[in-house]
Order: structure tokens, then C-alpha cells, then sequence
């Protein structure tokens, strides 16, 4: 009786095991968790390491400080057999691309890396190959750079730019976010855009802010004091203090340009009448 009371036990707790492993096989539930291993944080002032070397879409080894040394960059991370969000961010490049009025390798460089480290350079160029092609201007593929490389300098770089993401090996892809970020020259990270569209307004901005003086026109300088970047929404907004001090400014100037005015015609008016001979009256 004994061993038949020990025997339905040991089948019990085998049932509750097997039910335990059963729950977890098909919990929909994902095994990671989207708020904290997915996403992009913004790590703005701090600088990547730019010591860490990548390969290009030829094989080169090359260090990043060859790309975030004296221009802008706009740096975008992907993987090159993403079956949907990379696509759309690269697209989402192309566009604004042919929007900038700003020129690629004049003013700034732009750097797609792969967070696959089984990505290879040959992949690579054919990324390359598609995206310059869509983009319709053969002369920007020196300055577009789709990098591979080892895990270790994949993680280093990724943790550097705030950018989160994890492999689902339950749907064999990677779960990650979407958005481009503006590196300022020395790899200082200065602006982040989220999602699948950008503002070729705030793009540029971002380029010309963090150019420091040396991307743009006299007009963008001008702009960047009417715009200010919020790093909450990743985007640029209006000023509107600002604005309403430059058209008081504005406002005083023409003010005084033209008291200014009026005074000198009263004063030639007045130097311009001639005096009376003696005995004459007006």
C-alpha cells in the first residue's frame, strides 16, 4: 500500500512538472522582455569608441575614426536580412537623402552598421549597391559606409549609442527599434530621430548643429536660433521666446533706423534754409 501511495505521488508531481513545461513551451508571453531590452536611449554629449575596428562593404578592416573624425555622420544600425523595420529605416534615409539640400562628403558622411555579426562585406555591398541605386546620385557612395563586424564590437558600439535590441530565436530575427542618430565630428553623439520618419528639416538642423559653425548656410546659422531640439520627442521645435526676442530686436532696430532717418532730412531740411538779407523779412 505504501509503495502504490509513493508510486501515485511521484505520478502526480510528474503531471504538474510536465504541465509546468508545457505552460512555458506555449506561453505567448515573450521570453524577453520589449521596455527593457528593446529601445534607444540617448546618450547625448557622450562619445563612441571610435578606436573599435569594422569591416566595409569591400572587406578593408577600417576603424571608426576614419568616419566621426572631421564631419557630421549619420549613423543608422541594422542588419542586411531584416525581414521588415531595417528596410523601412533605410528607405526612410533615402528619402530624406534626396530632400537635404546639404551634400553628403561636402558637409557630412553617413554609417550603416549591421548588428548581425554573421552579416558578411558581401552582403553588405549589395545593400549598399541597392539603397545608392534607389537614391538615384552614384557620386554619394563613397561617403555611404555599410559596416560588418565581430560581436564584441558590435556590442561595445550599440551600448555606446543607447541602442537596445535582442535576438528572438523563437522567430529567428532580431527584435530592435527604429531611428537614425546625428554624430557630431570626434564621435560625439548630439541628436537622435525615432521611428521610421524623420523630418528632412530637423535632419538637417541636426547635421548644421552639430557641424558647430562649419555646415550650412548663413540661413541655417540663423535657423538654429529660432529652433530648439527636444530630446523627449527627438524632434525640432519652434522657440517661440526666442523668435519673440529677435522681432522685438527687429522691431527696436527698425525703429530706430527710422528716427534716425526723419532726423536727418529735419536736419538738412533746416541747414538748407538760406538767411535773410539785412532789412528783409519773411
Amino acid at each position: 500500500m505504501k509503495s502504490f501511495r509513493n508510486l501515485t505521488t511521484w505520478c502526480v508531481a510528474a503531471l504538474a512538472l510536465a504541465g509546468v513545461a508545457a505552460a512555458q513551451r506555449f506561453d505567448p508571453v515573450q521570453r524577453f522582455s520589449p521596455a527593457q531590452d528593446v529601445g534607444i536611449d540617448q546618450r547625448l554629449g557622450e562619445r563612441l569608441p571610435l578606436e573599435l575596428t569594422f569591416r566595409d562593404e569591400t572587406g578593408t578592416p577600417r576603424k571608426l575614426a576614419e568616419y566621426f573624425a572631421k564631419k557630421p555622420v549619420l549613423l543608422s544600425f541594422v542588419y542586411f536580412e531584416c525581414p521588415m523595420l531595417c528596410t523601412e529605416v533605410l528607405n526612410e534615409e533615402v528619402r530624406v537623402l534626396k530632400a537635404l539640400s546639404l551634400e553628403p562628403g561636402r558637409d557630412f558622411e553617413i554609417v550603416t552598421v549591421s548588428i548581425e555579426p554573421n552579416d558578411t562585406p558581401e552582403l553588405a555591398a549589395k545593400k549598399k549597391q541597392n539603397y545608392v541605386a534607389d537614391l538615384d546620385r552614384p557620386e554619394v557612395a563613397p561617403y555611404w559606409h555599410f559596416l560588418v563586424g565581430e560581436q564584441a564590437a558590435i556590442t561595445e558600439l550599440t551600448r555606446a549609442a543607447g541602442f537596445r535590441y535582442v535576438y528572438d530565436s523563437e522567430q529567428k530575427q532580431y527584435a530592435h527599434a527604429g531611428g537614425v542618430m546625428v554624430v557630431g565630428p570626434g564621435g560625439v553623439l548630439s541628436k537622435y530621430f525615432y521611428g521610421i520618419e524623420y523630418s528632412p528639416r530637423d535632419v538637417r538642423l541636426g547635421l548644421v548643429e552639430a557641424g558647430d559653425g562649419k555646415v550650412g548656410s548663413l540661413v541655417d546659422q540663423v535657423l538654429m536660433m529660432c529652433f530648439h531640439y527636444d530630446p523627449a520627442t527627438g524632434r525640432y521645435t519652434l522657440a517661440v521666446m526666442t523668435v519673440v526676442r529677435i522681432l522685438g530686436v527687429l522691431t527696436v532696430l527698425a525703429i530706430g533706423s527710422f528716427v534716425v532717418r526723419h532726423w536727418v532730412r529735419e536736419s538738412k531740411g533746416a541747414g538748407s534754409v538760406r538767411p535773410l538779407p539785412a532789412g528783409e523779412s519773411r
